[in-house]
């Protein structure tokens, strides 16, 4: 079921988010991002770009891009287990891509785990290809990375 995206914004990630960011986090991935991670990439790094999906007031997902020039690097994308398969992460997604492209960014990249086929296929409806494969990509498991481009023109 699709979710009422009307009931959802999108911000920019603040300090603030961050302890219900690191709990979606965690519940995301074998190897999660530290919040000393999440606080260098809000404070010290001036490509980073990092925007919360609320629902209300409560933090039920994330994304985060690297802007370079022209390019955006998507760096990481989750939606909270319990708002996950009802279209947010796509409506996330689009929002920032709109967002970037209105900046001038052209082109969107990321890596994605060859084994995270439900990953892939929103990648693929939002445009993107895949253009290759990067070996041993992941730390925690040595798994590969497809890595999948789109042009945003």
């Amino acid at each position: 079921m699709e979710a009422a995206v009307e009931e959802y914004s999108v911000v920019a990630m603040q300090l603030n988010h961050l302890d219900e960011v690191l709990k979606i986090e965690e519940q995301s991935f074998p190897t999660p991002w530290s919040r000393y991670a999440f606080t260098c990439e809000l404070l010290d790094n001036d490509f980073a770009r990092y925007f919360c999906l609320l629902h209300g007031d409560k933090v039920v997902g994330y994304m985060g891009l690297w802007v370079i020039l022209d390019e955006g690097h998507i760096t990481n994308v989750a939606i909270h287990p319990d708002y996950r398969n009802n279209g947010l992460g796509e409506f996330l997604m689009r929002h920032v891509m709109l967002r970037c492209q209105s900046s001038g960014v052209q082109r969107m990249t990321l890596e994605v785990r060859v084994s995270n086929l439900a990953a892939q296929s929103l990648y693929k409806r939002l445009g993107f290809s895949g253009v290759g494969v990067r070996r041993g990509y992941y730390t925690d498991t040595r798994e590969d990375a497809m890595i999948m481009w789109k042009d945003m023109l």
